[in-house]
């Protein structure tokens, strides 16, 4: 690929999603258009990107960008952050909401493993009000992933990352040489494609957000505007979790770090200032 290749690329995700492409990495670039090449027909990736200049065509725009667009997740990812979901943050939250449900978003979920670890979570946590309910939200910028997170199959290496035996037995199905996560788990997940750069004030109040895997992809001067945007939809006492590396600082003012270097941040201004003292 020619730099003026990897300039369109960079352009491209920066305006339609916030991609950071590493262009000093043209290697991990041609390592994800090379199988979209391949499904798209081309018999290379300049092929690919000569057919971007000519014809603009929106389709094959967004399945550039979303194949730029990391994608890697497992089970459980992370767990002692997973562990203080579950035993700390979940129950607490159903104890404040007994008349409605704790409302859990993954708001970049690839694959689904994420937020299923979640509703996982949710069924193993102990100290949960009586009648506790959640609801679970999914979302990607990529059809693909989608498509596969709803199907909620996995395969025997899938599973092997991060999520323990004795979930696997109680939580999956196994299918030939798939597995298939419970009908229960996967009936409490809703599934939608949304860009993180469009308006998401129509979302709607969730209690936990998730955005991990992503901020450290996204261009710098974008990450702000669209951690500002989620926080806006937790209420006082809402909880955001990011990667325990990403850079939150610039928002001290709106959410302070849990103990413990987990990535989970408190928005309730009595638990800030507890944790600030």
């Amino acid at each position: 690929m020619t730099p003026e290749d990897m300039d369109l690329l960079a352009a491209l995700g920066r305006a339609r999603a916030g991609v950071r492409v590493e262009t000093e990495k043209p290697y991990l670039v041609e390592s994800r258009l090379s199988p979209l090449a391949r499904r798209e027909g081309y018999d290379s990736i300049e092929a690919l990107i000569a057919a971007l200049r000519a014809n603009r065509e929106e389709r094959l725009i967004w399945a550039v960008v979303e194949a730029l667009c990391r994608s890697e997740t497992t089970f459980f990812r992370g767990r002692e952050t997973f562990a203080a979901l579950r035993d700390a943050v979940l129950p607490a939250l159903s104890l404040r909401r007994p008349e409605g449900p704790v409302r859990v978003w993954s708001a970049a979920c690839a694959t689904g493993q994420e937020v299923y670890s979640m509703a996982i979570a949710a069924a193993e946590a102990p100290g949960l009000a009586t009648g506790a309910r959640f609801e679970f939200f999914g979302s990607d910028l990529s059809e693909r992933c989608l498509e596969k997170a709803q199907a909620g199959l996995y395969t025997q290496f899938e599973v092997q990352r991060g999520l323990p035996i004795r979930m696997l037995v109680k939580y999956f199905e196994n299918q030939d040489d798939t597995w298939a996560i419970s009908p229960r788990i996967r009936q409490m997940v809703r599934w939608k494609r949304i860009n993180l750069l469009a308006d998401l004030s129509a979302m709607g109040r969730f209690d936990v957000i998730l955005l991990r895997g992503v901020l450290r992809g996204m261009d710098a001067a974008l990450r702000g505007k669209v951690v500002e945007a989620l926080v806006s939809l937790l209420p006082p006492d809402g909880v955001l979790v990011v990667d325990p590396d990403d850079d939150v600082g610039a928002f001290d003012d709106m959410l302070a770090a849990a103990p413990g270097g987990t990535g989970i941040y408190l928005r309730d201004p009595s638990v800030r200032a507890a944790v600030a003292a």
